[in-house]
């Protein structure tokens, strides 16, 4: 015989293909078996038609195309016998699924197969059904499978509900019709046919609330005595898994009450008896018993339930945490979390399991744990809970500790009782696992620093020492330069000194050894070398018997390959050597910076997407788009709310710390600021004032009159921060063109004048329920920049909360967005909410400014979202 004619067996092509020892054999065998079944299909052969799509099912797991079969699957359902019609049925539900055409062809074999006189046809028609129904066979064939729910063949019964859950969930209307039949199904003794109805009872309450509401009516009752029935029941051989009678019929009857009494007072009432015994009765030690349990805790959870049961079910997940199987364990975790918005005190009392869980050695055990912890954390039990994590952290893996170092800093940021107790944390976590911390932490607590003037000098003696043993941190190294810059004088005098400390020795050489080692250490990274020579210039006027030293470390830097280091080592070196009159008033101490503002900047910025020149924009959430070209860039968020424009090639990091340039001073409100030239380096430097304009010196611009008396004022001051005395200029100093700060750079460029066009306002985008109108203003310094204010009314009735606005603009555009006024937009139209918006068209002139818009809210807990494409901007912006 032909090894491949398709007389052949199936066993013998298994043993043909199995034999290959390699992927091209096997696909030579398989394409001469296919040719040989597609040649007997052309035949018409009926000998072997059953043994051909035997092999051809077998060819399909292989992974092979079997298209050509699908026909000879219709054939062999189409015979009158029993063994052809189970492998036409095999096949079909194998070979093709509810997407194919061809399934329409077997709707009316199974319609006759269904009413056959033969209960082991019906079975393999019912079978077909279910794996492969779609919607249209459903609802033809619905009538045959209610009238076979009550077949007198418990076989066929269960059959019967399995294809009904199929077709209720492909036709929800129909579910109506299965409501009865479900009901009288319940009743039934078999096994089988009671856990198929109860299945299908919990998918037609999902599916259709009156349902729902007849079977809590009807059945909760019957339910609830099935339940005590199985629980009470004796031994069984036949429904027996591991001591325990039907696990199964357990675990469906608990997810069917907990369908029933959620959001149900009665409907709880009635099964809290059952579930409390279910509780206490069922072995934990095996995990039938173990499943059930956690079923039996979730329907606790989810049902209308009394505090006691509750905490009963809470006991149940604390010994799950005590179980060696991690499976267990997870499950019980990720119950807990849920559990703690219901009953934390219940919670509470597992609290040292569930640490001890933080500690494990599976990693996905021990990042749920820490999820848990953050969400037991209250104002009580904070100092505990943070001293264990902390201690922790220290054996803790690498992989570990930064999921580890994010919790315990949110947790200490959230709930710190007082400021010494935030830094002396935030000083260990830094000490440990700087490395690990984000900037943004840091940068909160150098804001929180600043808002605690009696902890300065503590502060900064508390990163001194620490620093002596984890110069390796980089987070910590760069709070510790930035502290000793500021309140070096505070840790050399000892000023500030509180009872709990121990007083140490330090010398100004000293201090400046901590910023020497500092910049030179290799692995430091260019924002930390950056704020070490902002250190080192403030040290220089600090102590200036050190300013010799410090000038020879600031040369050294001269020769960086990094050009921003070199820059600035050049200009810092140019200020301690020839500009000591102005330098204490340059270098004055940080004035406090405003926690709340710096809170509502860094929630923008966590929530914005960085707008960039090099691609197309997409800003997030109400939040501010930052350009992410700049590594120290805002640093700490006190620099000024204006984006770099896109020539500049690095940030300024004076102008950064000193939080110089933001905004005119109220004494230069009459003024606009002039634009830069490429001369002027000192002001590039400082980034405060404006050229000279009107024959005034470069000098008297950069340290401001006062328009009472005309006398200057420190740089600072023109921030509205009155902090150090006053500067005088010489009186050769204020008569000459141009002062020579920096080796006789000049420059004349004049203010222009303050001419502001005006437009009028669009509406930008409108529908049903929406608009929204666009504002502009702009400002003649700058032609290519646009202040876009949007205002967004609801005209509906309804108020939409969880308001978000989002944009997108071409490559040529750079788009800053402004957090929102708010996040709930009242309805019909009696209020509103505006946000600010600035656009920078490089193509200004040439490109008319385009954009498209998203805007998503809630509307009675839906997610809403509308879309839109803004192009009828005037032409000239």
């Amino acid at each position: 015989m032909n090894p491949f004619s398709s007389g052949t067996r199936l066993t013998d092509m298994i043993r043909a293909i199995r034999a290959c020892k390699t992927a091209a054999e096997e696909r030579a065998v398989v394409r001469k078996e296919s040719a040989s079944i597609r040649a007997a299909v052309n035949d018409n052969d009926n000998d072997y038609r059953h043994r051909n799509l035997a092999k051809l099912m077998f060819i399909h797991m292989l992974g092979y195309p079997t298209h050509f079969g699908q026909m000879e699957c219709l054939k062999l359902i189409a015979a009158p016998g029993f063994p052809e019609k189970r492998i036409g049925y095999l096949g079909l539900m194998l070979l093709l699924d509810e997407r194919q055409e061809v399934l329409m062809l077997v709707t009316n074999s199974l319609k006759q197969d269904l009413n056959h006189t033969n209960q082991y046809i019906v079975g393999l028609a019912l079978c077909a059904l279910g794996n492969i129904s779609s919607a249209e066979m459903a609802r033809d064939l619905a009538p045959e499978v209610e009238r076979l729910l009550q077949f007198r063949d418990p076989n066929i019964r269960k059959k019967a509900a399995l294809c009904s859950i199929r077709i209720v969930k492909k036709v929800p209307d129909l579910a109506e019709n299965f409501v009865n039949p479900v009901a009288s199904l319940l009743k039934e003794k078999h096994h089988g046919v009671l856990l198929t109805a109860v299945q299908l009872c919990t998918e037609l309450c999902n599916l259709n609330e009156e349902a729902l509401e007849y079977f809590r009516k009807k059945c909760t009752e019957g339910l609830v005595k099935i339940l005590k029935d199985v629980v009470n029941s004796p031994y069984a051989p036949e429904y027996d898994v591991s001591g325990i009678a039907d696990p199964f019929l357990h675990i469906r009857l608990l997810r069917c009450l907990r369908v029933l009494g959620h959001g149900d007072a009665d409907a709880s009432d009635a099964m809290n008896d059952i579930l409390a015994q279910v509780a206490t009765k069922t072995e934990s030690n095996k995990n039938a018993g173990n499943a059930i349990l956690y079923e039996c805790v979730e329907t606790i959870m989810s049902i209308e339930d009394s505090s006691g049961l509750r905490a009963l079910a809470i006991n149940i997940l604390g010994r799950f945490l005590s179980n060696r199987d991690n499976n267990i364990r997870y499950v019980a975790l990720n119950m807990l979390m849920r559990a703690v918005s219901i009953d934390d005190q219940a919670v509470q009392r597992h609290r040292v399991t569930i640490l001890e869980c933080v500690k494990d050695s599976d990693a996905s055990i021990r990042k749920r744990a820490l999820e848990l912890v953050y969400l037991l954390v209250n104002e009580n039990n904070v100092k505990t809970l943070t001293t264990e994590l902390i201690d922790y952290l220290q054996v803790s893996d690498q992989d570990f500790k930064g999921d580890l170092t994010a919790k315990i800093c949110s947790i200490v940021e959230k709930l710190s009782p007082d400021k010494i107790w935030y830094i002396d944390q935030m000083l260990k976590v830094l000490s440990e696992a700087g490395n690990h911390v984000k900037d943004e932490v840091w940068h909160a607590l150098i804001v929180v620093i600043t808002n605690a003037p009696d902890l300065h000098g503590y502060t900064v003696r508390s990163l001194y020492r620490e620093i002596q043993t984890s110069v390796d941190q980089e987070t910590l190294v760069r709070v510790a330069v930035w502290c000793v810059g500021e309140y070096g004088d505070m840790l050399v005098n000892n000023i500030g000194m509180l009872d709990i400390e121990e007083p140490i020795t330090v010398t100004e050489n000293d201090a400046v050894d901590v910023v020497e080692i500092a910049i030179k250490r290799h692995t430091s990274d260019l924002t930390t070398r950056a704020m070490c020579l902002i250190a080192l210039l403030k040290l220089s006027s600090r102590f200036p018997s050190c300013s010799q030293r410090i000038k020879d470390i600031v040369t050294q830097t001269k020769g960086s390959l990094l050009l921003e280091l070199q820059q600035r080592s050049i200009e810092f070196d140019s200020i301690i050597e020839k500009h000591q009159n102005i330098r204490s008033a340059l270098v004055e101490r940080m004035p406090v910076l405003d926690e709340a503002t710096y809170s509502v900047k860094r929630a923008g910025s966590i929530s914005a997407a960085a707008s960039t020149s090099h691609g197309p924009t997409l800003n997030l959430p109400n939040g501010v788009a930052k350009t992410t070209a700049a590594p120290l860039l805002d640093l700490l968020d006190l620099g000024p709310d204006e984006p770099a424009p896109p020539t500049s090639s690095a940030p300024n990091f004076l102008q950064d710390l000193l939080d110089v340039g933001a905004s005119p001073s109220p004494s230069q409100s009459g003024t606009t600021q002039a634009q830069k030239s490429g001369t002027d380096v000192l002001l590039d430097l400082l980034s405060i004032g404006s050229p000279p304009q009107n024959g005034s010196s470069a000098f008297t611009d950069i340290l401001p009159l006062s328009q009472d008396n005309k006398t200057s004022v420190s740089p600072l001051d023109s921030l509205s921060s009155s902090i150090g005395p006053s500067v005088q200029p010489s009186s050769s100093a204020l008569n000459s063109p141009i002062m020579d700060l920096l080796d006789g750079f000049t420059s004349s460029t004049p203010a222009p004048k303050d001419n502001s066009p005006t437009y009028p306002p669009i509406v930008a985008f409108e529908s049903s329920s929406l608009k929204l109108t666009l504002n502009f203003s702009k400002k003649p310094a700058s032609p290519n920049t646009t202040e876009v204010e949007a205002n967004f009314i609801n005209k509906s009735s309804d108020v939409y909360t969880d308001f978000i606005f989002q944009a997108a603009v071409p490559k040529f555009l750079q788009l800053h967005l402004e957090p929102a006024s708010s996040n709930t937009l009242p309805g019909n139209g009696s209020g509103s909410i505006t946000q600010k918006l600035r656009v920078t068209n490089s193509q200004h002139g040439k490109k008319s400014i385009v954009m498209r818009i998203r805007i998503s809210y809630k509307l009675n807990n839906k997610d809403m979202l509308e879309e839109g494409q803004i192009s009828n901007f005037p032409r000239d912006l």
